[in-house]
């Protein structure tokens, strides 16, 4: 039977060379976004056995609630090593200009009062439009833009 050939992702990369697809010359150089999260080593778990056998050796307290308090440590751990990893994605690019962007703008007309909410622009700060033959006002204050 012949060998299937490899995927296109799966090239072969030399120990600590990154990828072809992680960023280089077709990326122009860019990361594509990966980013290597912290998660609970081996070491920390091993650590956290033996914290709970010396406990039990010192205090001979009975092993339920010793077992019960390492979970417990256990998925506090797990909940902060993620909420890390969540702080540890980056910022997304900007949209390239000419792209629609979401934005919250609020605007009024100076002559007939009439108000119009812009939800989406091409621009962070679009001009304004017009009514009545004028530019409308802005009404959103310049904390919430």
């Amino acid at each position: 039977m012949p060998a299937r050939p490899a995927p296109a992702l799966a090239a072969p990369t030399l120990r600590g060379e990154a990828p072809p697809w992680v960023g280089g010359a077709d990326t122009g150089g860019r990361s594509l976004g990966v980013v290597r999260r912290p998660s609970i080593s081996l070491g920390a778990l091993v650590g956290l056995g033996l914290f709970v056998v010396v406990a039990w050796l010192i205090t001979r307290a009975s092993l339920v609630p010793l077992l019960v308090a390492a979970a417990a440590v256990y998925v506090l751990m797990k909940i902060g090593f993620t909420m890390l990893g969540g702080l540890s994605q980056p910022v997304p690019e900007p949209p390239p200009p000419g792209e629609l962007r979401k934005v919250r703008i609020m605007y009024r007309c100076s002559v007939c009062g009439t108000e119009v909410r812009m939800t989406v622009a091409n621009d962070e700060m679009p001009e304004p439009p017009r009514h009545c033959l004028e530019d409308m006002d802005l009404v959103t204050p310049v904390d919430d833009l």
